[in-house]
């Protein structure tokens, strides 16, 4: 499993006194055990202690979705920086986006998201920029976190032009 990776990670890079990745994955597994909580909390009405000690754990699925949101939140971070002159903080955060990295996907790239947004027009019948909202969810859908929202915003503003 997926946490399993993470932890093991976790205890190498203590070993190798890599502080960067070390605050990253904790990071990480804070944000993983948050979201555990709250699914808990929102099953906690149906099922007994045990049940719902098996019923709360995330699934690799689930776990990538937090992995995604911590990446996310790493590259505005990078975006900020970098308006702000800040290479040393830039720098922190891209180390921080790369040990996260690892535990991803890759990302589509431009041509495959460009195809699932052309079907998602034609399939749609949609003809002008009002209806990107309807475009942008359904990409999102299909692409399940392996494409950058901006980019798939950016291409289906080319598209509807």
């Amino acid at each position: 499993m997926l946490i399993d990776q993470i932890k093991k990670d976790l205890i190498n890079f203590q070993k190798e006194k890599r502080p960067i990745e070390v605050s990253s994955l904790r990071m990480l597994l804070s944000s993983i055990v948050n979201k555990e909580k709250q699914k808990r909390l929102k099953l906690s009405s149906n099922y007994s202690n045990e049940e719902l000690d098996l019923k709360s754990k995330l699934e690799d699925q689930e776990i990538l979705e937090v992995i995604f949101s911590e990446a996310k939140k790493r590259k505005d971070a990078i975006e900020e920086f970098k308006k702000a002159k800040r290479q040393d903080l830039v720098e922190k955060e891209e180390r921080e986006l790369n040990t996260l990295q690892k535990y991803l996907p890759e990302e589509l790239d431009e041509e495959e998201i460009k195809k699932i947004v052309k079907e998602i027009i034609e399939e749609k019948k949609i003809i002008d920029m009002k209806q990107i909202g309807l475009v942008m969810k359904e990409a999102l859908i299909r692409t399940k976190g392996l494409a950058d929202g901006k980019k798939i915003n950016t291409i289906a503003k080319e598209l509807l032009k």
